[in-house]
């Protein structure tokens, strides 16, 4: 029998060129517009309507069936809810991995299950291969592309049921490949940002949501250098948007953020982009999760990353609890930020990750 796969169509050339590949590969192909969000799906910033509609024109253009299924509430109360929490206590959350494990990976999977899938697929840059009844994470064949960092939550489960048919095709090849077979959308711009965001004005959005509370910017030596908006405006490592004016700044050097005093409600800041304040070599990481159902091992090379956008960095683990642990690198890291993830390697395999609670 032919399998039926139930492929998350975002209205992007990534999601379209995947459903594409399927049907040519012989799968049963159903294309699944997920939305969401709906505050002010109106606006300029929120463009789901037409991403709907794109979606649907290159479902038509492949021949496959579509349908739009609303996951705002799950979204809200899964995802949404817990972004403003961290914001509120000055971390800085990374909403698109909670949306992966909570989302297109749980609701979206419930949803496909019932419409009698055996897999999904997203048009994520990522690999899985099963290796002794395991399956394995592994990076994208295209580096600067490879998405395995926003997957790192996902279980065995999860992964069992899960296919990412441009794990293994680079990003210029998925452009050709929607232009020649006559996709609407081969040139759309990718989406960048937080989804439910978009290109709006980050402070502008959050300003709606969190209450406003002014105060001091310090440096480690405790004189006052300006005034901040709120410290949920602010994250660990931020250059733009400090408002801090040249005359105080004798070095010429740019001013960035390098920590936060929630009891005091300041801001901390140093000058230059190499200050050692905004260097450190080591991190304690909680709410650990690890892919495999197994911890990595203590003082084993690995490989991690603290951002998104950031070159794997040697490292090994010095602590491993049940849900937390330590990481200690061979190179300092700049600006690790509570809040992120930090995920680990190991080769080509993504492991899993945890949560920074905090640099040490």
């Amino acid at each position: 029998m032919t399998k039926r796969v139930v492929v998350g169509m975002s209205g992007g050339v990534d999601s379209s060129v995947t459903a594409l590949l399927l049907k040519q590969q012989g799968y049963e192909v159903i294309g699944l517009f997920m939305k969401n969000w709906e505050d002010d799906d109106n606006s300029e910033y929120c463009s789901s309507r037409q991403d709907l509609l794109d979606a649907v024109s290159v479902a038509d253009t492949i021949g496959i069936p579509i349908e739009a299924v609303n996951f705002s509430k799950e979204y809200k109360e899964r995802v949404f809810s817990y972004f403003l929490h961290e914001y509120q206590a000055g971390r800085t959350p990374n909403p698109d991995i909670l949306c992966n494990a909570e989302i297109k990976f749980k609701a979206f999977l419930d949803h496909a299950m019932q419409l009698g899938a055996d897999c999904i697929a997203t048009g994520h840059y990522a690999q899985v291969r099963e290796v002794d009844g395991l399956f394995q994470l592994c990076k994208a064949a295209d580096d600067s592309k490879d998405q395995s960092y926003f997957l790192h939550r996902l279980n065995q489960s999860q992964l069992s049921k899960a296919m990412f048919p441009l794990g293994a095709v680079l990003k210029s090849e998925v452009r050709r490949i929607a232009e020649q077979h006559g996709l609407s959308n081969h040139a759309k711009k990718d989406s960048t940002g937080i989804c439910f965001i978009g290109e709006r004005p980050f402070r502008e959005f959050l300003n709606r949501y969190l209450p406003t509370q002014p105060g001091e910017m310090r440096t480690p030596t405790g004189e006052i250098v300006g005034r901040h908006q709120g410290l949920s405006f602010y994250t660990i490592g931020q250059r733009q948007g400090l408002g801090i004016g040249g005359a105080k700044n004798a070095s010429g050097e740019p001013w960035f953020v390098y920590g936060k005093d929630m009891a005091n409600n300041r801001l901390l800041v140093v000058q230059g982009h190499d200050h050692p304040a905004l260097q450190a070599p080591r991190l304690l990481a909680l709410d650990s999760h690890w892919i495999s159902g197994s911890a990595p091992a203590l003082h084993h090379h690995y490989a991690a990353k603290t951002r998104y956008r950031q070159a794997d960095a040697p490292c090994q683990f010095v602590e491993l609890h049940e849900k937390q642990c330590t990481i200690a690198f061979e190179q300092p890291q700049w600006a690790i930020t509570p809040g992120q993830s930090v995920v680990v390697y190991d080769g080509d395999v993504c492991l899993g990750g945890a949560i920074i609670e905090r640099a040490e």
